[in-house]
């Protein structure tokens, strides 16, 4: 069990890099919040990959990319509609 939790850390380091590449445009964050949704994706589709698939490595890894992608586009939405109500342009 805990090699399987180190090997979803490490995963999760390398998919908040990709899921980065996945969303189009710029994402105005920080490399801590990246690696912290990368690990929060890796957790996600980790364990519905695991929980519909099985003790199948692939498509945890497909989940993990795919949920890395959908939260880093959550943040970026989430700080981009913030940061136009905070300090508006005008």
């Amino acid at each position: 069990m805990l090699g399987y939790v180190i090997a979803m850390a490490i995963e999760g380091l390398v998919l908040g890099a990709l899921g980065r590449l996945l969303v189009p445009g710029r994402q105005p964050m920080g490399c801590l919040l990246t690696i912290l949704c990368g690990l929060g994706g890796a957790l996600i589709g980790g364990v519905v990959g695991r929980w519909l698939w099985g003790e199948n490595y692939v498509p945890g890894l497909i989940m993990g990319a795919v949920c890395t992608a959908i939260l880093i586009w959550i943040v970026y939405g989430t700080e981009k509609h913030r940061r136009r109500w905070v300090s508006p342009r005008r």
